[in-house]
């Protein structure tokens, strides 16, 4: 079974905005490099979304619903719902990632 993979509009602004700072400061040709590595994990997903592991963050709050895999440093926060997986977050690992969770998945 395949699932399909969706990303919500933070998850996009987040892959638009590592794109952009990639490309302003590294080599030329990395940010399509990373890009391209971040597609064939969302494409992993669609054949396995249930391999990734429960973020440590919100394990520790008891919170099983969303799952991570990491690109490192980028670690990609996603939700399986139904048959879909909804990408939430794609960043660095070097954020505060409790404060950007809560921010972006508990509030939101």
């Amino acid at each position: 079974m395949t699932w399909a993979v969706l990303l919500t509009r933070d998850a996009a602004r987040d892959l638009e905005e590592l794109f952009d700072c990639i490309d302003r400061h590294d080599a030329p040709g990395k940010a399509e490099q990373v890009l391209k590595r971040i597609e064939e994990a969302f494409e992993s997903l669609s054949g396995s979304p249930q391999r990734g592991a429960f973020p440590k963050e919100l394990l520790a709050l008891g919170i099983r619903e969303f799952r991570e895999i990491f690109f490192k440093p980028y670690r990609i926060i996603y939700r399986v719902m139904d048959e879909t997986v909804h990408v939430f977050l794609i960043v660095g690992g070097r954020r505060d990632m409790q404060t950007l969770l809560q921010r972006r998945l508990l509030e939101g």
